[in-house]
């Protein structure tokens, strides 16, 4: 059996001290970056493997982060959370931590799974997803004094909430939709949105609203609010598309209701829209630009989930591994606020 790789061989092939190996290893925000990867890279080469039970017993640290995954619905808006995972573990890896799965059914059942978590594996963090209105979560962790971010802003009476967040401007991405279709000619835009309230749905339907608005354009009986499913996005543009409304165009909260709402447009019974406005076909946006949406040609807005990953790694390893006053600077309030980026394919 060949010799078992030590902190003293990383540290000698790398042309470092050993204790600048166990600070990358342990606390890498305080090495240089450059520094940090030549170890790293020295680290996978060399196949150096840390002893994660000693690790935790000499810092009091698991390294882990734990996170919620959701589970599968309709096929398409899954993915998101997929691609947010995918990022959330790159970054995690590259700042010397790893990802801690869990599942939950609703609020209550995941405020019990921290409680088991923290008593089985000790992460040394979370990162929340789905923020909502009345969102138990975030309040238990806070009183508890547990680090965490979340990916997803506070809403409601929350919105003042003392922690750090990450969150895609939803109402800049659907603003970006509305005027897309305004330069194309369309005039009588719909949304097909989420019931209220709904921190999320509220604010992808207030960027069109807006946007209507300071166009000139009176938005009243143009939208539609429906659960998250193909079916029932597919009913409602029906609703919307077969009404006196004059509705060309959609702009859709989700590319689920996007797809219901192509097979809608597409349909024989509105054929008579397209014939009348040839120049002016019945247009679909969705968002979230997931597979589907690629594979069917429906253009949608696409969120940057690995910028936003990144940013609450950061975030997270600015509390855990500060000093006291860092600490306490970096578990206010730190918003990240991204905007989403308009893929346009047949569909607008």
């Amino acid at each position: 059996m060949a010799d078992k790789v030590t902190i003293a061989d990383v540290a000698r092939v790398a042309g470092v001290s050993r204790q600048t190996v166990s600070n990358v290893l342990n606390t890498p925000d305080v090495v240089r970056q450059e520094t940090r990867q030549r170890v790293l890279d020295v680290v996978g080469e060399l196949g150096y493997r840390v002893n994660q039970a000693a690790r935790q017993m000499r810092t009091g640290r698991s390294r882990l982060i734990a996170i919620r995954i959701d589970p599968d619905r309709d096929g398409i808006n899954g993915s998101v959370l997929d691609r947010f995972l995918h990022g959330l573990t790159d970054s995690a890896a590259r700042s010397g931590y790893r990802v801690l799965l869990y599942t939950a059914d609703d609020d209550r059942s995941e405020v019990a799974t921290f409680e088991d978590l923290l008593g089985a594996y000790e992460p040394d963090g979370f990162v929340l997803t789905g923020t909502h209105h009345q969102d138990p979560r975030a309040s238990w962790l806070l009183d508890k004094g547990v680090p965490f971010v979340t990916f997803g802003r506070p809403w409601g009476k929350e919105a003042e909430a003392r922690h750090p967040w990450v969150d895609v401007d939803g109402a800049a991405g659907t603003a970006a939709a509305t005027r897309h279709l305004l330069d194309a000619g369309h005039t009588r835009i719909g949304f097909l949105g989420w019931p209220s309230p709904s921190g999320v749905g509220d604010d992808r339907r207030e960027g069109w609203a807006r946007t209507l608005a300071e166009a000139g354009i009176d938005h009243t009986d143009l939208g539609r609010a429906t659960s998250d499913a193909v079916a029932d996005g597919e009913a409602a543009a029906h609703d919307l598309l077969g009404s006196d409304s004059g509705v060309t165009a959609l702009v859709c909260v989700s590319d689920s209701l996007a797809v219901g709402a192509l097979h809608a447009a597409r349909s024989p019974g509105l054929a008579w829209r397209v014939d009348a406005r040839p120049d002016l076909p019945i247009a679909v946006i969705g968002f979230d630009d997931t597979p589907v949406a690629k594979a069917v040609g429906l253009t949608s807005l696409s969120q940057p989930l690995k910028e936003a990953a990144a940013s609450c790694v950061t975030l997270l390893a600015r509390i855990l591994e500060g000093t006291e006053t860092a600490r306490a600077s970096a578990a206010s309030p730190a918003p990240v606020l991204l905007e989403p980026s308009l893929v346009v394919r047949q569909s607008a």
